[in-house]
């Protein structure tokens, strides 16, 4: 089973924490509707051997598009892709994007799951973060898209300057008022180029502090599993039965094909991604080329690749699994290097599975990276 990821480098403003590639200007919509279409088709051959699980369309606000150029893409894979009988088709989608009619429009489409991007519910953070919409249409849009939709999930983000612990806790229980399956939620971080770094250097906003991240970090991981969810990866928490089916197969190591601008893809042994660059894009579509770059992965990148992603999963990393396809050589490596993580408690051996304790849940990407190998090959 494999998926396809479409990307939509569009957004109606630009958050001031946001790094992803995507336009605020509308005016090559249609022209990239038509461009991501024809890269559908001219790359049905990689796919020409695989099911598609799962149809993803992320971005950028993959909402801006109306319901017609949603349903024109959808109809696209399906003509020239394999695609299993009730796959899961994500649409991420803003607040100020879901009306009541547009809703009601998306519940008779084929999209069946949605991921929507709240972030807070307090006014003055989503004033900081330069968001769309406001806390009352956050609010109304998840009292309405619950009556339509069974499979939805909502982003959060914590660690922002000025939030309190409390304030945390009002922003999970408002979420768990609505009967959400399923919550990601992200740490606010400071990424180079973006509008928040800019702010933060001049004093505009104050530097998120790390002790109250983690602090928010516990106190979502506490919450939810107690009210049933299952932390199955780093930033996402789902009910039986709704965890994200396109990012546990990215996570599972699966085949993925990425469309539009900026887009990755994964075979397996290769990675590509698109340029970032939607004029280059259109160009490169309209002459029939793909302007993207490839890179094919070393047995070290795929060693890295597996414990970076296992390690923040409850699957863990299979240390059978890097013995067989990585050999002993990388086996002795991760024993010897995860040793001190051990005798720290943050990470444990399990039934030859080596996961993060609670207490190591919050640094999984910092033991990780120690964990991996370089300059092997």
């Amino acid at each position: 089973m494999s998926g396809i990821y479409i990307h939509i480098p569009f957004c109606k403003q630009a958050c001031h924490y946001c790094d992803f590639h995507f336009s605020t200007s509308m005016r090559k919509k249609e022209e990239m509707v038509l461009a991501i279409a024809k890269e559908l088709q001219m790359r049905k051959s990689e796919f020409e051997k695989e099911q598609v699980e799962t149809i993803y369309f992320g971005g950028g606000t993959p909402s801006v598009l109306t319901s017609e150029e949603i349903n024109f893409l959808i109809e696209t894979v399906y003509s020239h892709y394999v695609v299993i009988e009730n796959p899961e088709i994500t649409l991420e989608a803003n607040p100020d994007d879901l009306s009541s009619e547009r809703i009601l429009e998306l519940s008779k489409s084929k999209i069946n799951r949605l991921s929507i991007g709240i972030q807070s519910f307090f006014e003055e953070d989503l004033l900081l973060m330069n968001r769309a919409h406001n806390s009352a249409e956050a609010k109304k849009c998840l009292a309405e898209a619950t009556q339509y939709f069974d499979n939805i999930s909502l982003d959060l983000i914590y660690g922002i300057p000025g939030m309190s612990n409390e304030k945390w806790k009002q922003n999970i229980e408002t979420a768990l008022s609505f009967g959400i399956p399923h919550i990601s939620s992200y740490a606010l971080t400071v990424e180079p180029k973006t509008a928040l770094k800019k702010l933060i250097q001049t004093g505009k906003i104050a530097k998120p502090n790390d002790e109250s991240a983690q602090e928010h970090f516990a106190i979502l991981v506490e919450t939810l599993e107690a009210n049933d969810f299952i932390h199955y990866e780093l930033s996402n928490f789902g009910k039986a039965n709704y965890f994200s089916k396109n990012n546990s197969a990215y996570w599972l190591g699966k085949k993925y094909l990425g469309i539009g601008p900026s887009a990755h893809s994964y075979d397996g042994v290769s990675r590509s991604w698109n340029i970032a660059n939607n004029a280059l894009y259109l160009k490169g579509i309209q002459q029939d080329k793909l302007s993207n770059e490839v890179e094919f992965l070393s047995v070290a990148d795929r060693y890295n690749e597996y414990v970076m992603t296992g390690l923040r999963t409850i699957w863990g990393v299979s240390l059978t699994r890097i013995e067989s396809e990585f050999g002993n050589e990388y086996l002795e490596y991760l024993n010897k290097q995860t040793q001190k993580f051990l005798n720290d408690d943050l990470v444990f051996i399990e039934n030859n599975i080596l996961k993060t304790t609670s207490k190591g849940k919050f640094l999984t990407d910092g033991i990780a990276s120690d964990l991996f190998y370089l300059n092997l090959e």
